[in-house]
């Protein structure tokens, strides 16, 4: 038995903020896949050379401050109205450049 190497476990008290900024990190990641999840938000993320599947891939593994400001532009644009597409392409290039960012990391 002294061969076996022993780890220490330690256990503790999760608080009420940390519980708070899982569920919000979980939200905000949620809001960015069904962006993407948008038919005429993966057309355009082909039309650019990019696979939706890997978009998604990428945005899993983005840590949760870069989804928060990621999520946090896309909550910023106007929902609704009569658009140019002006708005789309903009969230997009954000989108990509993000995915990108993390990609290249």
């Amino acid at each position: 038995m002294l061969l076996l190497p022993f780890q220490a476990i330690q256990a503790g008290m999760i608080g009420a903020d940390q519980m708070a900024s899982a569920s919000s990190a979980q939200a905000d990641r949620a809001s960015v896949l069904a962006v993407l999840n948008r038919s005429e938000v993966a057309n355009q993320l082909q039309a650019l050379g990019l696979d939706p599947k890997v978009a998604k891939d990428r945005v899993g593994a983005m840590t949760d401050e870069e989804v928060r400001t990621l999520a946090g532009q896309v909550d910023s644009l106007p929902a609704g109205g009569i658009s140019t597409g002006w708005e789309w392409a903009i969230a997009l290039i954000i989108v990509g450049a993000v995915i990108w960012y993390v990609w290249k990391k």
